[in-house]
């Protein structure tokens, strides 16, 4: 008994649905689209029968109506068939398109349309004669061989039951005159074949659902060929953890290489920081070159302090910029005006340090920010 990890009790991924479609394998009902194809020729008939019938009607009468000229003309026979052939295009031309309709909505009406040229490819597989034997003998041709003993006692039993019904009107065909006689024979065909294309129906209604739970049945895959799918596709979660743990490790050198040459760092004051830098030149606002939480947030601010960075306590300014600002991004517009009063009051100080100016005033406490950036 194969283990629970080797049966297919898994739903197809979309993935494995796309690739099957890809190879033109989806549900397809061969008695479903040949049940579309007579029911659409059955209705044609009856639809455009009569035109036909006496485009016919009109084809014979000429064929048969010939005069000397006619008849010593050798071109005159190529001349008729010209005549009869534009007389019988109109009608047999949308008897076609109409069976041309049915078979296209016959054929998507499971499984939808699906075009690819793997289909058609050459297969290698399809010449082995062991392959074609469990086929022959495979559970496949068993339901082939019962739906086909199925359709001769269906469809046979019910042309026997019309050619009863419709007895008397088939014998009475041969006491009328041209060209009743026609139309009424055209008009028995029709029904005729229109109940016998119908008797396919009880076949395809079977066969349809037994296709798709089929279909549906092969693509089901093993717990096994999901986890490989989901490593082929997405990558191995082992693999992707250690990049992004080596892309975390590099940002986070470079952002504290990057706390140096900072303008200011804003806390909160110790569970964010960060840092903020100004380059004209570049940027048309100020940019974060680093942000950190907690323990990240501490070495920020000790590494500002140690390079001499100006550390400044804005709660709720720190707090906005940490969570509306990405890494080596410029803040957002609704944040200048706060961060403009910062790298003032940053100014006035470096000013005041030097002895170039007054000591500035103490930062305010309650920055411009607007509601929806406040966290």
């Amino acid at each position: 008994m194969a283990s629970s990890g080797q049966e297919k009790t898994e739903e197809p991924t979309s993935k494995k649905l796309e690739d099957t479609r890809k190879k033109g394998q989806v549900a397809r009902s061969r008695d479903l689209a040949t049940f579309a194809v007579l029911v659409g020729s059955s209705a044609g008939i009856l639809i455009f029968g009569k035109e036909i019938a006496a485009s016919v009607l009109d084809v014979c009468r000429r064929l048969l109506s010939l005069d000397e000229k006619d008849i010593f003309n050798p071109y005159s026979m190529f001349a008729v068939w010209d005549e009869a052939l534009i007389e019988l295009f109109p009608g047999l031309l949308k008897f076609f398109l109409l069976i041309l309709l049915a078979a296209y909505v016959g054929s998507v009406l499971i499984g939808g349309y699906n075009f690819t040229w793997q289909a058609v490819g050459f297969k290698w597989s399809k010449m082995s004669p062991l392959a074609g034997i469990k086929r022959m003998f495979g559970m496949q041709a068993m339901v082939e061989l019962i739906k086909s003993i199925a359709k001769v006692l269906v469809i046979g039993g019910l042309t026997f039951a019309l050619l009863s019904t419709f007895f008397d009107d088939i014998m009475a065909l041969s006491l009328m005159t041209n060209p009743e006689d026609i139309f009424a024979s055209a008009e028995i065909l029709a029904w005729t074949f229109f109940g016998i294309c119908f008797s396919v129906i009880v076949i395809a209604a079977i066969d349809a659902p037994y296709q798709m739970w089929k279909h549906h049945k092969e693509l089901k895959m093993t717990l096994q060929e999901v986890k490989d799918e989901y490593k082929n596709s997405e990558g191995d979660p082992r693999v992707k953890g250690r990049i992004r743990s080596l892309q975390y490790q590099a940002a986070r050198r470079r952002m504290i290489a990057a706390v140096p040459t900072a303008d200011v760092v804003v806390t909160n004051p110790t569970h964010f920081a960060v840092a903020l830098k100004y380059d004209q030149a570049k940027f048309r606002a100020p940019v974060v070159v680093a942000k950190g939480a907690d323990e990240v947030a501490l070495y920020i601010r000790r590494l500002a302090e140690e390079n001499k960075v100006p550390v400044l306590e804005s709660p709720a300014l720190a707090r906005s910029i940490f969570y509306t600002t990405e890494l080596d991004h410029p803040i957002p517009e609704q944040l200048f005006a706060a961060v403009a009063q910062v790298l003032a009051y940053v100014y006035q100080l470096n000013m005041f340090k030097k002895g170039k100016g007054k000591r500035p005033k103490n930062l305010a406490k309650d920055l411009p920010i607007p509601d929806d950036f406040r966290h």
